[in-house]
């Protein structure tokens, strides 16, 4: 959407009603979420619900691709090195160590393409200190030497290999400059955001086989990288949304890799630029709102949409994309990111994968929001496995809250709440589970037990699924798709 004064005025003009009608029944506390929420927050979110109800507008993948992967260029405090990588030309071992994950993984039938490796693109993000926010990226510096003055700000050996939201379709991490750029400042590392392709045009597994290159890529760089290898245990995987589907389907990809390794007592390895490197974990995971079931089929979706702005399903259910080149493809499928058999899949919908065993840390941030549900099953099989977990629940919050409503204190709570996980992650370790939920407008932390995040059991999730899978494929059967907001 063009963000030009004029352009906002003509967008909001049409809305002054509802405007109006929404800030008067929040001042009358006559809204059920007037007080949890302050004035700016609840037109926040309630205009972003109107937006993408089933009232809007529905445009093209196509031309929504075209408006949310422009590159705004580089300005304020941040350093940006961009960097793009070669593919190995001995690239098929790690393919066809991803192809050998998924058949594992199977319950049968599940049908996948086969993606070709192709050159990573990705930035370096670090904090620029001396800059103010409209200051422009200096001129006639080389990628290498942004690069090296990056470095010369880091403080901590916080590495965070960061995966984007945007439901898989959308988005680009010259988008996310800014969250990027706080994720460095709050923990002294750096960041390295990854431009992985997106559906319909590359589906599962072409994102995931990005991840894996780029995961491969910190830890043993090609020959002209700007970076040194990254020891695994400075790294953290993060992201939000949908990203944080790509953090944890990498991580059950890893975990699986090691499970099914030839040799037990060896570490797993992969052929890589011409040599056997080793597939080690990283030190954590940071979960901004992690997207976990792609079906969208927890009862969260709908019982909590009340503090959320995206539409659930049954808001959605009349909605479809007009087609245009992207969407719908040729041959048809029921669903963006894959084939409709496959949704159920744990390198997909990773709230479906069943062993985390060995996995390292993982810290959870959201609200109380439609992803919810989901959220809670995976964070307690994690702790009933062994698994060290942070949980953070902001009470009344929507999806991804602290970059949506940045200027919140809950929002601020969010990032240092994040960056404290990564530091405490690579730098002493993370000894012991916590969980809180964080009390709207006071933030007051009270205490969480894991047993007690959720009541749904493996056979509720596991039904629930089937259940979003032939909602999904039922819909597809009619000639429709279901249409789903920016996760």
């Amino acid at each position: 959407m063009e963000s030009s004064p004029s352009a906002m005025l003509r967008f909001l003009l049409p809305k002054t009603p509802f405007i109006l009608k929404t800030a008067v029944a929040h001042t009358l506390y006559l809204s059920e979420t007037s007080s949890k929420w302050d004035l700016r927050t609840e037109l926040t979110i309630k205009i972003l619900r109107h937006m993408l109800g089933p009232h809007s507008k529905t445009t093209s993948i196509s031309k929504q691709q075209r408006l949310t992967t422009k590159d705004p260029g580089v300005k304020g405090k941040v350093w940006i090195s961009k960097v793009k990588c070669s593919v190995p030309e001995d690239g098929d071992a790690v393919r066809k160590l991803l192809f050998k994950a998924i058949e594992d993984l199977k319950e049968g039938g599940e049908a996948y393409d086969e993606p070709a490796s192709t050159p990573l693109e990705a930035e370096w993000t670090g904090y620029r200190a001396a800059a103010h926010h409209q200051t422009p990226e200096p001129e006639g510096l080389s990628e290498k030497e942004k690069y090296v003055e990056l470095m010369r700000e880091t403080s901590s050996k916080v590495t965070l290999l960061y995966f984007h939201g945007g439901a898989m379709y959308l988005l680009d991490p010259a988008t996310y400059r800014n969250i990027t750029g706080r994720l460095a400042k709050e923990t002294g590392g750096r960041v390295f955001s990854v431009r992985y392709r997106l559906a319909p045009q590359n589906p599962f597994p072409a994102a995931l086989l990005d991840a894996l290159t780029a995961y491969l890529t910190l830890l043993y760089p090609p020959e002209g990288s700007p970076h040194q290898p990254v020891p695994a245990k400075e790294i953290v995987f993060g992201g939000d949304s949908a990203g944080g589907t790509l953090c944890t389907a990498l991580l059950q990809l890893l975990l699986q890799i090691q499970r099914t390794k030839p040799d037990p007592s060896s570490p797993a390895t992969v052929r890589w630029h011409g040599r056997d490197v080793e597939i080690p974990l990283p030190a954590g995971l940071a979960l901004t709102s992690p997207w976990l079931d792609v079906t969208r089929s927890l009862p969260s979706i709908e019982a909590l949409a009340k503090y959320d702005y995206l539409p659930p399903p049954s808001h959605t259910h009349t909605m479809r994309y007009p087609p245009c080149d992207a969407w719908p493809e040729k041959p048809p499928r029921a669903e963006l990111y894959c084939e409709g058999s496959a949704l159920l899949h744990p390198l997909v919908s990773p709230v479906a994968a069943k062993d985390w065993s060995g996995a390292p840390p993982v810290f959870f941030s959201l609200g109380e929001e439609m992803l919810r549900d989901e959220d809670a099953v995976l964070a307690q099989r994690l702790y009933e496995q062994g698994v060290k977990v942070r949980w953070r629940e902001f009470e009344a919050m929507p999806h991804c809250f602290g970059m949506m409503l940045e200027g919140l204190a809950a929002s601020r709570v969010h990032f240092e709440e994040t960056a404290r996980f990564c530091r405490d992650a690579v730098e002493g370790g993370v000894e012991s589970s916590s969980g809180q939920f964080i009390v709207a407008k006071s933030l007051v932390r009270r205490e969480v037990e894991f047993g007690k995040l959720t009541d749904l059991t493996a056979d509720d999730v596991r039904a629930a699924m089937i259940k979003g899978r032939e909602r999904i494929e039922k819909r597809h059967g009619g000639g429709m798709t279901e249409t789903r907001p920016m996760l």
